[in-house]
């Protein structure tokens, strides 16, 4: 095999990366490579066993992965699901244990007849948005979003899908369009105002505004969340909301104290862990509110 073969190649990034820290170096070598080379990680893998060469500049990449700059900054690719979405800096890099939250709304929206109405409130990148839309093509998807990075990214994601995407506060989403949602879907900022992440690719190159929540607590803006939900959906309505793992108890007794919630339930992640709560937008409380507004 050549000096620089790719084999070679692979190898010494999966060392270094792994003396960085990197939490799964041998994927990230070859997802570079792969990148790089514009093949499969399973074509690289079975490049390896050849004498291909390392690509150009496989050595600079690696070497900027060891930085614990994000893989997906790198490649400029996030995969979501079904879908490849454009990431870069400004906008956080969707995580698989969001996955579950997009399944929980589209499985809602599914239930529509003549199809849904879904906004996902502080869409980032656009992941769950675009999900919903892949996914129920019947459907009518709004994304909201107030980092005007964010928005950048998240427009050129769901612009092909259809999706309508409004530059707007979540606590202030959609005005005149009360009442007449289905679904409701948010992955608001959520961690409290003293915590910093341990990685340092979510510490260092996630966008503050899209990790910190508000408060101590960090449930300033889930909270908010919610009472957009209580105010945008129909009487029936599905809600579904990500958070972190210990404000699932905190989270569930807020939206049972409050009337406009029912149906509450907790959901687990991939990792059995409670990441994710849903509630139904009680019709009761609907009722009640507009016999007060006439």
């Amino acid at each position: 095999m050549p000096a620089h073969s790719l084999d070679q190649a692979l190898r010494a990034a999966a060392a270094e990366l792994s003396a960085a820290g990197v939490p799964s170096p041998r994927v990230d070598a070859e997802l570079l490579a792969a990148h790089l080379l514009g093949e499969s990680v399973g074509r690289v893998r079975a490049l390896a066993f050849t004498d291909a060469a390392a690509p150009e500049g496989y050595a600079g990449l690696v070497a900027e992965r060891a930085r614990r700059i994000p893989l997906q900054h790198l490649t400029g690719k996030a995969h979501f699901r079904r879908l490849e979405l454009a990431v870069g800096p400004g906008v956080f890099v969707p995580r698989p244990e969001t996955e579950t939250v997009a399944q929980l709304a589209i499985d809602r929206a599914r239930l529509v007849p003549g199809g849904a109405k879904v906004v996902d409130l502080g869409t980032g990148s656009g992941a769950l948005a675009a999900s919903i839309a892949s996914e129920v093509p019947d459907s009518d998807v709004y994304a909201v979003e107030l980092s005007p990075l964010a928005l950048a990214w998240a427009r050129k994601n769901l612009d092909p899908l259809g999706v309508t995407v409004l530059e707007g506060d979540l606590r202030t989403a959609l005005p005149g369009q009360d009442g007449t949602f289905d679904v409701v879907v948010s992955n608001p900022p959520y961690i409290p105002a003293g915590a910093v992440p341990n990685e340092p690719e979510a510490a260092d190159h996630d966008p503050a505004m899209a990790l910190y929540g508000g408060g101590a607590d960090g449930l300033e803006l889930p909270g908010a969340a919610a009472r957009t939900a209580a105010r945008l959906l129909r009487p029936g309505g599905y809600f579904v909301m990500e958070h972190a793992e210990v404000q699932a108890r905190a989270i569930a007794a807020r939206l049972a104290a409050d009337p406009a919630w029912e149906a509450i339930t907790s959901h687990n992640d991939l990792n059995d862990r409670p990441r994710a709560t849903s509630a139904v937008r009680s019709a009761a409380a609907a009722t009640s509110q507009s016999s007060m507004k006439e």
